[in-house]
């Protein structure tokens, strides 16, 4: 029987890859793994470096299972962008694969009929369906009586102790207690150290099931070239991209830490020659479909990619790939380098470190599990809401933002805390205990995974080797191929021309800022007569921001400004200088009030600053110059009403921030005066917008006060 099954699945294998001659073979583990799942229904978990063939294992077990009688496949994966290609490579395989995920909503009753009547082999599903009210209720226990195998891919998302926890997965715990007994399941992941692989094997109950079998294989990746080039700023490492990215053998994927730095890049690649595609989460579906089969296809050189690629990309001849910054985690660092090097014989792998790294490991690092006293306030609220609330409805009532509210509700949802229903959400009742032990280890091993980051861009030891001891691979070795064994192939030096155009696009000031439209929901719940669109009459123009505090440009410029301890001053010569090209190119760019267009704006009539208690300095002195240099009169201020400390306006979400920002500021009578007599629109100086509610206060209070128009104008933007 033994003999007979290998050579079945050695010919879907075949079929799976392309391969007309029809001889090839499963890895003796790749085998060991199908063995277990077809022939003993076992529960294994399998961690192998990308390109190993993972998905092979679980798409020969279907064919299999499907051919003895078994129900469909269901694999639970959170990268879109291989579903896709998963879905292709089956069809190879003659395996029907369909998909529920948030790309599709139109499709998912078609699929879920197509389900129910036995068309369909294998079933991908997003993470964030499991715990779909609809789904979870209606869909997912039938899916459990029916599976005839469950694979979950990408399986350190399970763990909070690994680089990438999803809470979604969790829930994944209530279909493997349902499925029937001896329905075989599959976890893979290529990025798991000891720590994660022990907790993701208890996760899913393959530590506690009898016979359970757990694969896991060297690290090395033979192709891939590993590198490092140290630079002394951003435009040097953007210049030496546009001199060098032609170099670099085939296509490949350019890795940025932020939307705006993707954007940035992709604009200057392109304006130097090359083609390339932005792709983040800021790109529509259609979109990153696109940029995906031109990447496939070759039709551009590089994808310039956010980690919303990340894992989820699966072309064997990517010939190499760039960090232009680096990740905080070496985990996640190897995950997207893995993407190189699967199908051809050499592929170069180059981290260009910048000095805003760090202050981006920072941000991404404050949005972590919530304090105590916030969990408790969320609980109390949906314990004293008799039914469900939604998350809008819990904005206003609790100090989180909205993606954070939600992965708290999410932790809480598996922890049996509270319950995702229609409508929004309740509290169940039951005891919940917060685990401070668990999130401050979590808090110390990110920051041991962001040393070891520095670490690994200044290391003299083998690069490759460095990895994979972060991953606790037993076997691992010099490589002898990265710049540390072999010698740098690739030196820090770029062209003269490069530089300059870099130091220009990196250096041209000037970012929209879109006003806020609409209130936020259930402001009325809390006693703010607000609700809706915010009437035109009332609402700011859309104003201009310096630069963003994420992009690579400007942004590196104004951190230390807004760095916590930085000291108040007035405005730097050359920010002050930079405002002034931005006002300029404001004026005369279409919808400027000098565009010469016939329905142009009037040109402003004087400058109004907005109150500070953190860096009144800055702002006076950046309104006093602005007023100046335009030859305008500075109007005043709009002051605070009260006692408003910064410290109490919260930065989370927006309906946190109207409430404190309610009612906190008043236009004093010298400002009302001048702005009696000063006809016309006026320039709105602040600082800083996050939210942009700030903004949107002050300016309504000018607009009902009279004012034509309200531009604003601040040195940053967060985002």
């Amino acid at each position: 029987m033994t003999t007979a099954l290998r050579t079945a699945a050695d010919t879907i294998l075949s079929r799976l890859v392309g391969d007309p001659t029809g001889t090839a073979r499963l890895r003796e583990d790749q085998w060991r793994a199908v063995e277990a799942l077809v022939a003993h229904g076992r529960r294994a978990l399998v961690v192998q470096r990308t390109g190993w063939g993972k998905s092979a294992v679980y798409f020969v077990a279907t064919a299999l299972l499907r051919e003895r009688g078994s129900g469909p496949t269901v694999i639970v994966s959170p990268l879109l962008a291989l579903m896709r290609n998963q879905i292709d490579a089956a069809d190879r395989a003659g395996i029907r694969a369909r998909t529920i995920n948030s790309a599709n909503p139109e499709e998912w009753d078609t699929v879920q009929a197509e389900v129910a009547s036995g068309e369909v082999d294998v079933l991908l599903v997003s993470p964030e369906r499991l715990n779909n009210p609809d789904f979870r209720d209606q869909v997912l226990p039938k899916l459990a009586f029916t599976t005839g195998l469950l694979v979950v891919d990408e399986a350190h998302c399970i763990s909070d102790w690994g680089h990438d926890f999803r809470p979604d997965y969790r829930r994944l715990r209530t279909m493997l207690a349902d499925l029937t007994p001896g329905v075989p399941v599959l976890a893979t992941t290529a990025t798991a150290n000891a720590r994660v692989t022990a907790d993701v094997a208890e996760q899913l109950g393959t530590g506690d099931h009898e016979g359970a079998l757990v694969l896991r294989g060297p690290l090395e990746r033979e192709s891939l070239s590993l590198g490092v080039l140290r630079m002394p700023d951003a435009a040097h490492r953007l210049a030496w991209l546009a001199d060098h990215i032609g170099d670099l053998p085939g296509s490949g994927i350019v890795y940025t830490l932020t939307v705006a730095a993707a954007e940035e890049v992709t604009a200057f690649l392109r304006q130097r020659g090359h083609r390339v595609a932005a792709y983040s989460g800021r790109t529509e579906d259609a979109d990153r479909r696109a940029a995906e089969a031109a990447l496939l296809n070759n039709e551009v050189k590089a994808l310039v990619a956010t980690s919303a690629l990340g894992m989820g990309f699966d072309k064997p001849d990517l010939g190499f790939v760039v960090h232009l910054g680096s990740p905080s985690s070496p985990i996640a660092y190897y995950q997207q380098v893995g993407r190189a090097g699967r199908g051809v014989d050499h592929a170069e792998v180059l981290l260009l470190p910048g000095p805003e790294d760090e202050a981006i490991w920072r941000y991404f690092a404050s949005l972590a599990f919530p304090r105590e006293e916030q969990v408790r306030r969320t609980l109390e609220t949906l314990a004293a809401a008799g039914g469900p609330m939604s998350v809008p409805a819990l904005e206003t009532r609790v100090d989180l933002r909205r993606n954070r509210l939600e992965t708290m509700l999410k932790v809480l949802d598996v922890d049996g805390a509270v319950h995702r229903v229609r409508g929004g959400w309740t509290a169940t009742g039951r005891p919940w205990t917060y685990d401070t032990e668990r999130y401050a280890w979590v808090d110390r091993q990110r920051r041991t995974e962001q040393q070891a980051m520095r670490e690994y861009a200044t290391t003299s030891m083998c690069r490759m080797e460095y990895l994979r001891r972060q991953l606790d691979d037993e076997e691992a070795a010099p490589c002898g191929r990265c710049d540390n064994c072999a010698g740098a192939r690739f030196t820090a030096e770029v062209s003269r021309e490069a530089l300059e155009a870099a130091r220009a696009a990196l250096g041209r000031p000037g970012v929209e800022v879109e006003p806020r439209r609409m209130w936020p929901t259930g402001l009325p719940a809390i006693g703010i007569d607000l609700k809706g669109k915010i009437p035109p009459g009332e609402q700011a123009a859309t104003g201009r921001a310096l630069g963003r505090l994420s992009d690579i440009g400007w942004g590196n410029r104004l951190r230390p400004l807004f760095a916590e301890n930085a000291a108040d001053g007035p405005v730097p010569d050359d920010v002050a200088q930079a405002v002034v090209q931005v006002l300029a190119d404001w004026a005369k760019g279409p919808g400027g009030w000098a565009s010469g267009e016939p329905d142009a704006p009037q040109r402003p009539a004087g400058v109004v600053t907005i109150a500070s208690h953190t860096r009144p300095q800055l702002i006076a002195s950046l309104g006093a110059r602005i007023a100046e240099i335009g030859r305008m009169p500075l109007l005043g201020e709009v002051a605070h009403s009260g006692d408003l400390e910064p410290s109490r306006v919260p930065r989370s979400n927006s309906a946190q921030r109207l409430r404190a920002l309610h009612g906190a500021f008043a236009l004093p009578p010298a400002l009302s005066d001048a702005l009696a007599t000063a006809s016309g629109p006026v320039l709105l100086v602040d600082d800083f917008t996050e939210t942009g509610w700030t903004v949107a206060v002050a300016a309504r209070l000018l607009r009902r006060a009279g004012v034509t128009a309200v531009f604003p104008l601040v040195l940053a933007l967060q985002g």
